[in-house]
């Protein structure tokens, strides 16, 4: 199975909204999205491809690897022995559901996961309509005078999912048409004054 980039990472597919099409794709998404707080995705995709050729990007795999010998696998990434300890946690959680959707609950119940890590991986491994909210989000909006610089996780999500339709489509698309931005107009402070975004906003 060929890995695929998904809109969590820095790939980019225009109407494709299919994936996941099974539940090893929807593991490959709750490792991916765990792996990269942190990190950049370059280096999430070597973790994943590494994993993959060892025949051990699945769920049953991790749940029985010893944390040490995991972290090893994932060292690229970066905190790979607090990678591990996460990764061992949600695998655990992930065999339990069966197929089922987690809770948002369930997920921030997690040692190590937060809420736009839990959140994308309802979004994009479950297609449930909840507004991702990153570090690209954050500075394009700050940048737009829409937020102030200490608006919380809880409040810019409320402002994205307060004036769009609840649609996981609509979501996915949103925010990797953020990241696609940010990565144009917001990698270094000095170009935030050359974000096209400026003149519709009156800044």
């Amino acid at each position: 199975m060929k890995l695929r980039q998904n809109s969590i990472s820095s790939g980019y597919h225009p109407g494709d909204y299919s994936y996941p099409h099974n539940a090893a794709q929807r593991f490959e998404i709750w490792v991916g999205a765990i792996l990269t707080q942190n990190c950049s995705w370059r280096n999430v995709e070597r973790v994943l491809l590494n994993l993959q050729q060892h025949a051990l990007l699945a769920h049953e795999s991790i749940a029985q690897m010893a944390l040490t010998e995991l972290s090893q696998y994932i060292r690229p990434a970066g905190f790979y022995n607090q990678k591990a300890r996460k990764l061992r946690e949600a695998t655990q959680l992930f065999g339990e559901l069966q197929g089922r959707c987690p809770t948002r609950p369930q997920l921030l119940a997690l040692w190590g996961i937060g809420p736009e890590t839990a959140d994308s991986i309802l979004l994009y491994a479950y297609h449930h309509p909840i507004f991702v909210v990153d570090s690209y989000s954050r500075r394009i909006l700050a940048n737009l005078r829409l937020i102030t610089n200490h608006a919380t996780y809880p409040e810019i999500q409320k402002l994205f999912m307060q004036h769009l339709k609840a649609d996981p489509t609509l979501y996915q698309e949103y925010h990797a048409l953020l990241v696609r931005h940010a990565k144009v107009y917001y990698r270094k402070p000095s170009q935030a004054a050359a974000c096209p975004l400026l003149k519709q906003f009156g800044q």
